[in-house]
């Protein structure tokens, strides 16, 4: 059997963190460097332990919709490929002149 290496008070705390304060899983999985997916499985037991719906897990990371997000994503790649655009130029150009 493998040994966890957080006990189980310290799962219990991170837990109640994140239900009493209405947390974002994935936030204090980053903030205390845990396996998000470790973590929506403590947060998973404990409420069925303490018979708790399981579909009031705080699943999103911010108050960003998806579409938001889809419209912030989709800026951020466009800038993406505009700059992967110009070092293919630019790498083209240094290409030639060493030649």
């Amino acid at each position: 059997m493998k040994k966890s290496k957080y006990s189980k008070e310290f799962k219990d705390s991170t837990v109640q963190l994140i239900i009493k304060n209405n947390e974002s899983v994935v936030k204090v999985a980053q903030d205390l460097d845990i396996n998000e997916k470790s973590l929506y499985s403590w947060v998973s037991t404990y409420k069925k332990a303490h018979n708790i719906p399981i579909k009031s897990i705080n699943i999103g990371s911010s108050s960003e919709s998806l579409d938001e997000e889809n419209k912030r994503l989709r800026r951020e790649l466009k800038i993406a490929k505009e700059e992967r655009d110009i070092l293919k130029k630019a790498t083209a150009y240094f290409a030639k002149e060493t030649l």
